[in-house]
């Protein structure tokens, strides 16, 4: 497909500043927050703790539970790690314990086993009637111990989202758990089910204590919490509030093109973060906000995505090369547990980011070159840094939280036609 060159408007870098205070030294802070539990009085020798370990891309998370196993693992208990992650990594063990080794998540580095199975145990109903399972490994365990970060979910919006009560009900609840679960959010809302599933865990297992984790705006971490299990939903609205307010967004609307480098399950449940990208296609419920782009490419999937490529299905255009990295049974059985089958739908491709960029540049409307809005990013977790056209150049400068890095050059493709990394334009 030839393209004209004369339709590509011409990009700068942009920086914008996000929130970026960080901690320094995550072991240190887990064995703070750990300490002030006072966990010797509940911990005996002995007691088998099953501790969960997430399919996110959450940073230092190897240190995180490093830490938190070698704590327990000082006050005489015998800790170990499960893979708490619902339907991802195809919904099979090996798949799992391969996410966690992507994160450097393994027996050897953690000093503990790694204990992965499908199997659920059902602990009870809640009163909407809905099944509550859990893990059976982690179910004959003396106690749990539950770590997430804490952040917005891409399917809804609630003072409860993304963090511990959705690791007690989806994750910890394995495939089983995940279906049942957001087919029963159809009649009653996500943040509903995954309340009333997670306070099943509370009253019928012992749960010791949850870790909340709270990343910046580039992604690192900024809050550690321990939270006893009586404290632990009011303390996760409080910290899912101050996630919200440091999290980093595209700083343009209205936006004609976004072209997302790459996708994948290590950076968002969705593949690209929906409440970033600002587009959703769901059964529970649709919506367009900041920053409403008319159309969206996705250049690339994750190698660590493992082929799951759950979100394709939010962009218009893509590549043949992303296509390829396509594993289409775990990309199906994630969507299809989540409901979520047009995630999974895969937009038109083509052989290089000129064509589909050319391509996409066609479907947007009528307008001048220099006055298209054009924004790229890396990926949804990675904001700090975008390229814009010249049409965002005004919205650039008149921002006091953006700066323009360069002036406005043509775009610029490598002898294959795609577009060179971010960092080197």
């Amino acid at each position: 497909m030839k393209t004209d060159p004369s339709r590509f408007p011409k990009m700068a870098r942009v920086r914008q500043k996000l929130y970026r205070e960080e901690i320094s030294d995550a072991t240190r802070a887990v064995n703070e927050e750990l300490r002030a539990l006072n966990l010797e009085r509940h911990v005996k020798p002995g007691m088998r703790i099953a501790v969960t370990a997430g399919s996110r891309g959450i940073d230092r998370i190897d240190e995180v539970l490093r830490a938190c196993v070698a704590f327990l693992k000082g006050l005489g208990a015998a800790p170990f790690l499960y893979p708490a992650m619902g339907s991802h990594g195809g919904a099979t063990a090996a798949g799992q314990l391969s996410i966690l080794a992507h994160y450097g998540i393994t027996e050897e580095t953690m000093g503990v086993p790694i204990h992965a199975a499908m199997a659920v145990t059902e602990i009870g109903v809640t009163p909407r009637g809905v099944p509550v399972f859990l893990d059976k490994i982690a179910a004959g365990a003396d106690a749990l111990v539950v770590v997430n970060r804490i952040k917005t979910h891409t399917k809804f919006e609630g003072e409860i989202e993304s963090g511990l009560f959705k690791m007690m009900a989806i994750g910890m609840g394995k495939h089983d758990g995940a279906s049942i679960y957001h087919r029963a959010a159809v009649a009653h809302g996500m943040e509903a089910i995954i309340i009333d599933a997670g306070r099943m865990v509370l009253e019928k297992r012992h749960v010791l204590f949850g870790l909340g984790i709270v990343e910046n705006g580039v992604d690192r971490l900024t809050r550690l919490q321990a939270i006893p299990p009586g404290e632990m939903l009011a303390a996760e609205k409080k910290l899912l509030r101050l996630s919200k307010k440091v999290m980093a967004r595209i700083p343009f609307d209205n936006i004609d093109l976004l072209i997302v480098d790459e996708i994948g399950k290590n950076i968002s449940g969705t593949g690209m973060d929906s409440k970033v990208i600002g587009r959703h296609r769901d059964l529970i419920g649709d919506f367009s906000i900041h920053p409403h782009p008319k159309r969206i490419f996705v250049r690339d999937l994750t190698d660590a995505s493992e082929g799951n490529a759950t979100g394709i299905g939010l962009a218009d255009f893509t590549t043949d090369r992303c296509v390829e990295k396509v594993d289409r049974q775990k990309t199906a059985v994630n969507c299809l547990t989540a409901l979520s089958p047009e995630k999974a739908a895969l937009p038109l491709s083509f052989a290089t980011d000129r064509e589909a960029i050319g391509a996409a540049l066609k479907t947007v409307g009528l307008r001048a070159v220099p006055e298209l809005r054009v924004v790229r990013i890396q990926n949804t977790l990675a904001l700090e840094t975008l390229s814009v056209s010249e049409g965002l150049k005004k919205d650039a400068l008149n921002n006091p939280d953006t700066r323009l890095m360069e002036t406005f050059s043509e775009m610029v493709f490598n002898k294959a036609g795609n577009l060179m990394p971010l960092s080197g334009i």
